[in-house]
């Protein structure tokens, strides 16, 4: 296994893919546009999912008294600053459900954002029932001169722990969403959530495994964290929801990687939060720290991404 293509890592991360496509270094403007999502508004219920607080992973939240453009202004001005920061970005409408809108509202939000000389494309966070063939189009339209990714929220292959998380879609549900998606131009991600207390280790490797029938392009890797202000703290304080240690998750994340297929690019190994939300656990890591650990458990089982990879095993059987 030629590992150069991958900057000498055993893993594919986003940063490696995005060097195939662009010249220049490119990072992510995270940005807030108002939305909300179907299981907090009422049409799908109340609450949200469990373990979910936008703003403990998303610095955009608090600024929502600025426009899109005024967003991406201030974020560039910002990695001015330093040398190593990026001059070319995709913007990333990253808190609650970025495609839960009017179509035209939804237009006009992309189209700010693209305006942007400096914008070369759009990452949009989203669940798989809110999209609809007109969105798609819209968003294929784009892929002409943009690079447009779409990342829907799986978080779990089975609907015993949807249901428990209060997610408010089914695993068909994204199945299909992501079968409508094909073939459009658009690249697409997958989030998953390892670490669910009552599912098994094999439970959560279906996930993975998940993403890789369906031909994915990426995925987001999350452990189970407990954010402050969740119904999930309250469970963890009562002691339902107990949480990982690094080196307990570390080997589980390693047999995640080892069945990924080795063409889907890595978003995310970890959940991340600013430091004030998190409650549990303390990894007490930087991210390359992450990275380096990873890479030398890899090295020890003589493994690699994709290393025990074998497709379309779970498609079309009951979750």
């Amino acid at each position: 296994m030629d590992f150069s293509q991958w900057g000498g890592r055993r893993f594919y991360l986003f940063s490696s893919f995005l060097k195939k496509h662009f010249p220049f270094k490119v990072g992510k403007i995270p940005i807030y546009a108002g939305f909300t999502c179907p299981n907090i508004d009422g049409t799908k219920g109340r609450g949200g999912c469990i373990y979910c607080n936008n703003k403990s992973f998303s610095p955009a939240v608090s600024d929502s008294v600025l426009s899109v453009r005024e967003q991406i202004q201030r974020a560039k001005e910002q990695a001015a600053r330093s040398k190593k920061s990026p001059r070319k970005f995709l913007a990333y409408f990253q808190a609650y459900t970025n495609t839960y809108a009017p179509l035209e509202k939804l237009r006009a939000l992309y189209e700010e954002a693209l305006a942007d000389e400096d914008v070369v494309g759009l990452d949009i966070g989203t669940r798989p029932d809110c999209i609809s063939e007109e969105i798609l189009s819209m968003l294929e339209s784009f892929t002409d001169r943009y690079m447009v990714w779409l990342e829907y929220g799986l978080q779990s292959a089975s609907n015993r722990t949807l249901k428990k998380i209060n997610r408010g879609h089914t695993v068909e549900d994204f199945i299909q969403a992501v079968e409508m998606s094909k073939g459009r131009g658009i690249y697409l991600c997958g989030h998953v959530i390892l670490g669910f207390p009552w599912e098994t280790k094999e439970e959560m490797l279906r996930s993975v495994q998940l993403i890789s029938d369906l031909e994915m392009d990426g995925i987001k890797i999350h452990h189970l964290y407990i954010a402050k202000d969740t119904p999930m703290e309250r469970g963890y304080r009562k002691g339902k929801f107990p949480v990982m240690s690094f080196e307990e998750y570390l080997p589980l994340l390693c047999d995640a990687l080892e069945i990924l297929s080795p063409s889907i690019t890595i978003h995310r190994l970890t959940g991340d939060l600013f430091g004030e939300y998190l409650v549990a656990p303390h990894f007490g890591l930087s991210m390359s720290q992450i990275y380096d650990r990873v890479q030398k458990e890899l090295e020890r089982r003589g493994t690699y991404q994709g290393f025990a990879y074998r497709p379309h095993s779970l498609v079309g059987k009951k979750q």
